[in-house]
């Protein structure tokens, strides 16, 4: 039996809650404002619809060898969110930050093949929600595509709530910078929790 209520949930609380790609957008957004990030929240998005795509398919197959690979991703996925903590809290606000530097779509698109939390995101939502309930590749593309837009939309809302604050976060750039940065570092952190 599909629980839709239980599937949202799961969804929204998996995609607001920090991440690196709503932490980084956030970030970006203070830095860059909301129109110089924008390439690189349309490049999360495109690269959810890869990942999420790629879990679809793959699903059943990760799904059993996972466990295999789960220390490996945790490793890694650590390690370049620890990366992450320290590149936000050595970054500062700079209104003319080169945005060819920054915020690049490619960027965000290719942030989402090192980011273990949207891996974990499909193929929970996938094994537990909708594969057992669900086999038509009509409803499975379906719910690829609800995946991709509902984890990417955290990032778009991260990023409008940085620009928001922007004045107010300029003003206390440190000390944003080190609550990100420990942020990042808890969500490295419960990886292995």
């Amino acid at each position: 039996m599909f629980h839709l209520s239980d599937f949202l949930i799961y969804c929204f609380v998996t995609a607001y809650t920090p991440g690196a790609n709503n932490l980084l957008s956030m970030s970006n957004a203070v830095r860059l404002g909301i129109r110089r990030s924008y390439r690189f929240n349309l490049g999360i998005l495109a690269g959810f619809v890869i990942v999420m795509t790629v879990c679809m398919v793959f699903s059943t197959t990760l799904f059993t060898l996972l466990p295999k690979f789960k220390f490996v991703m945790q490793i890694l996925g650590a390690a370049y969110m620890l990366y992450l903590a320290w590149k936000v809290w050595k970054s500062s606000v700079d209104p003319s930050a080169d945005p060819s530097k920054e915020a690049s779509f490619l960027s965000g698109m290719i942030l989402q093949f090192a980011n273990p939390k949207i891996y974990i995101y499909a193929v929970t939502a996938m094994t537990l929600y909708i594969l057992p309930v669900y086999h038509s590749a009509g409803a499975l593309i379906g719910f690829t595509i609800l995946l991709a837009l509902v984890g990417a939309s955290g990032s778009f809302v991260w990023a409008l709530c940085g620009s928001v604050f922007c004045k107010y976060l300029s003003r206390h750039t440190k000390g944003v910078n080190i609550v990100m940065a420990l942020l990042l570092i808890y969500c490295a952190g419960s990886l292995f929790l």
